[in-house]
């Protein structure tokens, strides 16, 4: 059963109310809460409340990211068994939350008892408490993103996720992607914004010894970049460091 969720995070069960009408005054109020100034962390951690809160048959969430060097990191946990089910996935590199943030866009399994596709992390999870899982690939857009992620939902019981929690929980995976996607794109900005600013003060520093223009300073770090196979802005940072001369 859906729920909606009030501004104070609490939830509270619909009875006898159309689901597509208990969706969209649940994302309405979900979606105020993110619009409010925050960083990507609190926007997380509300998708994974949020997600409690609606969804009466989760019990517990997080967000599983794994990044460049395969390290693994359970981020806006809501119980400690989200953590410590993100824990034995890293152990064995095997899990949903792991086949969800590397590859398949939406992992789920109604019975972890009965599930064969990961003997390792079932054994412990149903020790755990765990006997269901649905999780979502966050990293859709990118060919090559700084990080892979999932957010993953767990009940205690099984065949807990009917296609109603399904659809509900997919719209959820939606804000957590593009709280991960504004990060990124943030962190892109400011390499830019940096770069730029390297180049710039470099180009200064040719212009000023050589007596040439912007133009033909810059030219020279083309050049300089192009016959040493090295990015232009890593041309410009030793310029900065060494000196025009170096």
């Amino acid at each position: 059963m859906a729920a909606v969720i009030d501004s104070n995070g609490n939830g509270s069960p619909l009875a006898g109310t159309d689901f597509t009408d208990t969706v969209r005054d649940a994302m309405a109020e979900v979606t105020r809460r993110f619009a409010r100034p925050t960083d990507v962390d609190a926007t997380l951690s509300a998708v994974t409340t949020a997600a409690v809160a609606l969804l009466d048959t989760v019990d517990s969430a997080d967000v599983l990211l794994i990044d460049p060097d395969d390290n693994y990191r359970s981020t806006a946990a809501t119980s400690p068994l989200a953590e410590a089910l993100s824990k034995v996935q890293q152990r064995y590199h095997q899990g949903p939350c792991v086949d969800a943030a590397v590859g398949e866009t939406m992992v789920l399994s109604q019975n972890l008892r009965e599930d064969a596709r990961w003997p390792d992390f079932t054994t412990e999870a149903v020790m755990a408490g765990a006997h269901g899982v649905l999780s979502f690939q966050l990293y859709t857009h990118q060919k090559r993103p700084s990080c892979r992620a999932a957010l993953n939902l767990f009940s205690t019981t099984a065949s807990a996720f009917d296609g109603d929690t399904q659809t509900l929980a997919a719209t959820l995976a939606t804000h957590a992607a593009l709280a991960l996607i504004a990060q990124d794109r943030e962190a892109q900005f400011q390499s830019a914004l940096a770069s730029r600013d390297a180049i710039g003060q470099a180009k200064g520093m040719l212009m000023e010894r050589f007596g040439v223009d912007a133009v033909r300073a810059f030219e020279l770090m083309r050049h300089l970049s192009q016959e040493s196979n090295t990015p232009i802005v890593t041309i410009a940072a030793r310029i900065i460091t060494t000196g025009p001369d170096h």
